[in-house]
C-alpha cells in the first residue's frame, strides 16, 4: 500500500474513537517522496470551535492560513536551502501560492485528532494522547521522515512513541532534540504561531537543524 492508502486504512479505525476527527498527514504523496528532505511537523490539535470533521491535508493544499503556515513555509524553504542563508527580506512576505507550492512537500500531523480551541486544555489533550498512543505510533511510522519538527509537542511525541527513557540532546544554542526509532532526528521546537518574532523563530530553527545535520552519529 502507498502512504495515502495506509493513512486511509488507519483513519477508518481511529475515527471511531474521536468525535469530529480531523484527518491529516502527507499533503501530496508524490511531492513528499520527491522532496530533498522528508519533513514531518507534529502539532497538538486543530483549532476549530465548530467541531471538526474535515481534512487538514486538503486545507493545506488549498492555501491554509497565514497565521501558523507562513512560518512553516519559511521553515521548509530554508531547511531545503541547505547551508546557504536566505535573507529575511526574501522570506518576510509569503503569498498563498508560495504556501500551496511549498507545503505540498510536507507531512503535518496532530497528536490529538479531535478539535480544540485556541488554547489547548492540557488535561484533555494528555488523556487523548495516552489513549491514542497505538494509533499515533502507527501513523508516525508511515512517513519515515528524515527530519521531524515538534511544534510545541516534543515531550508529547516522546511519550507517545515510548521514548521517554531515551537520551535528549541539546544544540550549542540550547535547542533540544532526540532520535526516533529509525535513528532520525526530532527537533523539540516552538509552535510556528508562538508569540515570538517570526525571523527569530526561523533562524533559531535553521541554526539548530544545521548543527544536528553535522552530528556524525546520524542523519539521512
Amino acid at each position: 500500500m502507498n502512504i495515502t492508502e495506509r493513512e486511509s486504512e488507519l483513519f477508518n479505525k481511529w475515527k471511531n474513537n474521536r468525535i469530529g476527527f480531523v484527518s491529516d498527514g502527507v499533503v501530496s504523496e508524490q511531492d513528499y517522496l520527491n522532496s530533498k528532505i522528508k519533513l514531518c511537523f507534529v502539532l497538538k490539535e486543530v483549532n476549530d470551535v465548530h467541531g471538526g470533521g474535515w481534512d487538514l491535508r486538503e486545507f493545506i493544499r488549498t492555501g491554509s492560513r497565514a497565521q501558523t503556515w507562513n512560518n512553516v513555509t519559511r521553515w521548509v524553504q530554508s531547511i531545503n536551502n541547505g547551508n546557504a542563508d536566505i535573507p529575511w527580506i526574501d522570506l518576510e512576505s509569503v503569498s498563498e501560492k508560495q504556501r500551496v507550492d511549498t507545503l505540498r512537500t510536507i507531512c503535518a500531523m496532530n497528536l490529538k485528532k479531535s478539535p480544540g480551541t485556541h488554547t489547548t486544555v492540557r488535561a484533555n489533550f494528555d488523556a487523548v494522547v495516552a489513549e491514542d498512543k497505538k494509533f499515533i505510533n502507527e501513523q508516525y511510522d508511515i512517513y519515515n521522515a528524515d527530519l521531524t519538527i515538534c511544534c510545541g509537542t516534543g515531550w508529547d511525541l516522546r511519550f507517545a512513541l515510548d521514548l521517554n527513557d531515551e537520551q535528549v540532546y541539546e544544540t550549542s544554542r540550547g535547542i533540544k532534540w532526540f532520535v526516533n526509532h529509525q535513528n532520525k532526528p526530532v527537533v523539540m521546537y516552538a509552535h510556528p504561531a508562538a508569540r515570538v518574532q517570526d525571523s527569530l523563530l526561523l533562524y533559531g530553527l535553521i541554526d539548530a537543524v544545521r548543527e544536528i545535520k553535522h552530528n556524525k552519529r546520524l542523519w539521512c
